[in-house]
């Protein structure tokens, strides 16, 4: 498989895999209203965790994270729906940090931790992702979320993608930061390129200029496996800040959806979005109007995306 070959209308799922949380009643009933929501791909998002930014083990057999079986369940459950799986695995940090701070020294250094072991760590965990994607036939496998500080190194990354190709043979991706597209120099070794576009309301086309020009470069399919914004007043302008204070508005995610897909669908080079996200515990509709979270469901910004990505799917092939 060597690209996409329809657009990506598709929604985020189950962040963060919460070990517990995938295989209940109430997920099941998450994924089918997702499913009726417009959205043809899924992608199934489960956190392993490292104790810090220096560390170099990921224990992702362990609490909090997704069992195998939940893991599973969940990828049937969003096929039986009718829904192409993207699987993504990621890391993050137990003391809080961010990923993208996730660091060793350039080179190894004896007595230090270094990138290699980390990515030995990261290999065993991905590789495990990947023959789960590859049993349950899930059309795409992300390799690394975010990881602005791993991005340069470039060797571990093609060595893993090597890795990964023996064991899985569906397309693979690696979603990097917002502002980081022309700074990956491995775009070549994946089959699609990717990226978080959280990007202020105001500034949706000149960054498409400036990703376009990768992707020309590349060759490589595009589009965002994050994207989205927080039913939140002020949200629009800083869209990547889950916690910024503000008032529950449905319709400054409105607003956002509006702009970012107008600006999108004026690039015949994006082919997609994976809009940020859905929990597999969803809250009431009757509760929509007070939640400030980026799930639009309840929303005025639904209703918008349901026929955003219905027009999508129905034009002609450009």
């Amino acid at each position: 498989m060597n690209g996409l070959q329809e657009p990506v209308c598709g929604m985020t799922w189950g962040w963060v895999g919460t070990r517990g949380e995938w295989a209940t009643p109430e997920a099941a009933a998450s994924m089918r209203a997702m499913a009726d929501s417009g959205v043809t791909w899924t992608a199934l998002a489960y956190a392993a965790y490292q104790d810090t930014p220096f560390s170099t083990a990921i224990p992702f057999d362990r609490e909090p994270t997704v069992t195998d079986d939940e893991i599973v369940h969940a990828i049937r459950q969003a096929h039986a729906l009718g829904l192409r799986v993207c699987l993504k695995p990621v890391v993050n940090v137990a003391d809080g940090t961010w990923r993208a701070h996730i660091g060793f020294f350039d080179w190894d250094v004896p007595g230090e931790p270094s990138w290699s072991e980390w990515f030995a760590s990261y290999r065993r965990f991905i590789l495990h992702a990947a023959r789960l994607a590859q049993q349950e036939r899930c059309a795409m496998l992300c390799i690394g979320c975010e990881m602005v500080r791993a991005d340069g190194q470039e060797a571990h990354w093609r060595a893993l993608i090597a890795d990964v190709r023996a064991v899985y043979d569906g397309l693979i991706t690696y979603n990097c930061d917002k502002y980081q597209e022309d700074h990956v120099t491995w775009w070549d070794a994946v089959d699609v390129i990717s990226s978080s576009g959280y990007y202020p309301i105001d500034r949706w086309d000149a960054e498409l200029d400036r990703i376009g020009k990768v992707v020309a470069d590349s060759g490589k399919p595009f589009f965002f496996m994050e994207a989205g914004c927080p039913s939140r007043t002020g949200s629009a302008d800083l869209p990547n800040d889950w916690a910024l204070p503000g008032e529950p508005s449905g319709a400054e995610q409105l607003r956002y959806y509006e702009a970012m897909f107008t600006a999108i669908r004026a690039r015949e080079w994006v082919q997609g979005l994976m809009l940020w996200d859905w929990p597999a515990h969803l809250y009431d509709a009757h509760e929509a109007a007070r939640n400030d979270d980026y799930c639009p469901y309840g929303k005025p910004a639904l209703g918008y995306m349901s026929a955003a990505f219905r027009e999508w799917r129905e034009e002609p092939s450009r």
